[in-house]
């Protein structure tokens, strides 16, 4: 017994002595190694986070610019397809074949000509569509005084699309104005009893201005679309913001010119600044369509970005050195009442 013991106890030693060591922990360089390992991970991982957040951003931000130009293009080409309607008449909207006995609205902003206020008056042509180049904030016979420099404004009138169950002798709600017309002739009237035309129905009367101004938020300016709408005053409220510029072309049907063959032919597309009055006046003249330029800025300045472009609005060549981003649109829309006397 004692020898198989002893021979154990050789055996345990010599294991002891071929292969099992001490357990120590990890040296200063292994340290060293499995830290510069952990930093170049961390930093591709930072890498990739920062650069998943600076898209995340860009991309928000052309979603906003995006979503802000095509409102605005959609608000504008609305309007202007029903620009001129005016229900059943289907004459051009004047004081003798619509009578109109209306006192300005308070607020009233006038356009240029010497009818173009909000009801048509017993001197000149009436304009339902008329619009400028914004030259000094003041433009609109001094009513607003905060229009933005180079770009346009905007003045349309027509009424709502959709008539009103109103019949003659009743009393149309108090707060807007209204056309009762049939296809000869009309009256337009404020809240009250509903003037008896045969054969007529009622109408919401519109005066809508479109324009550009600027509004301070904290540190940044934001330029926004304005939109004056007519109730019972003529108010302004901002509609779309990160609107920078609008400006509009005039598809004109020259009646004279020898290369048409009828109406309805574009001549010519003419910026608001070259528009006489003559043209507005559809003397010898029809205005058929209009181009409309958007240019959409961020609301917030971007400082890895440089924004050196320069953009096309039509005749206008708008250039910018900042940090903001932008986006261009353009649409072109027919006025299909501008013909609607001829028929």
């Amino acid at each position: 017994m004692k020898i198989t013991i002893n021979k154990q106890s050789l055996s345990v030693n010599q294991m002891t002595k071929a292969g099992f060591k001490s357990q120590y922990g990890f040296s200063l360089v292994e340290v060293f190694i499995a830290l510069i390992i952990g930093l170049v991970i961390f930093a591709g991982v930072l890498s990739v986070f920062v650069g998943m957040r600076t898209t995340t951003s860009e991309t928000s931000t052309y979603g906003e610019l995006q979503e802000n130009g095509r409102f605005a293009i959609s608000v504008l080409s609305d309007d202007l397809l029903r620009q001129d309607f005016w229900g059943d008449y289907t004459g051009s909207v004047g004081l003798s074949r619509i009578s109109s006995t209306l006192a300005a609205p308070v607020g009233e902003c006038i356009g240029g000509g010497i009818n173009n206020g909000t009801f048509p008056l017993a001197v000149g042509h009436f304009r339902t569509l008329w619009g400028a180049t914004v030259t000094n904030a003041t433009i609109l016979s001094g009513c607003r005084n905060d229009a933005k420099i180079d770009s346009d404004i905007l003045q349309l009138k027509r009424v709502i699309s959709t008539p009103l169950a109103l019949t003659a002798g009743d009393a149309a709600p108090v707060g807007n104005y209204y056309l009762v017309s049939n296809m000869n002739n009309g009256v337009i009237f404020s809240a009250g009893v509903v003037p008896n035309i045969e054969g007529s129905q009622v109408w919401e009367y519109q005066h809508h201005i479109y324009y550009i101004r600027e509004e301070t938020h904290g540190s940044n300016t934001v330029p926004v679309l304005m939109q004056g709408r007519l109730a019972n005053t003529l108010s302004f409220a901002p509609i779309i913001d990160g609107i920078e510029i609008i400006r509009f072309e005039y598809g004109v049907d020259m009646e004279t010119e020898p290369t048409d063959s009828g109406y309805g032919i574009v001549n010519a597309y003419i910026p608001a600044a070259n528009m006489t009055d003559e043209l507005w006046d559809n003397a010898a003249s029809r205005i058929i369509s209009v181009k409309v330029y958007v240019l959409a800025r961020s609301i917030l300045k971007d400082n890895k970005y440089t924004n050196t472009n320069t953009y096309e609005l039509g005749d206008f060549s708008y250039t910018v050195n900042d940090n903001y981003r932008r986006l261009l649109f353009s649409s072109t829309v027919t006025l299909y009442n501008a013909g609607m006397d001829m028929w």
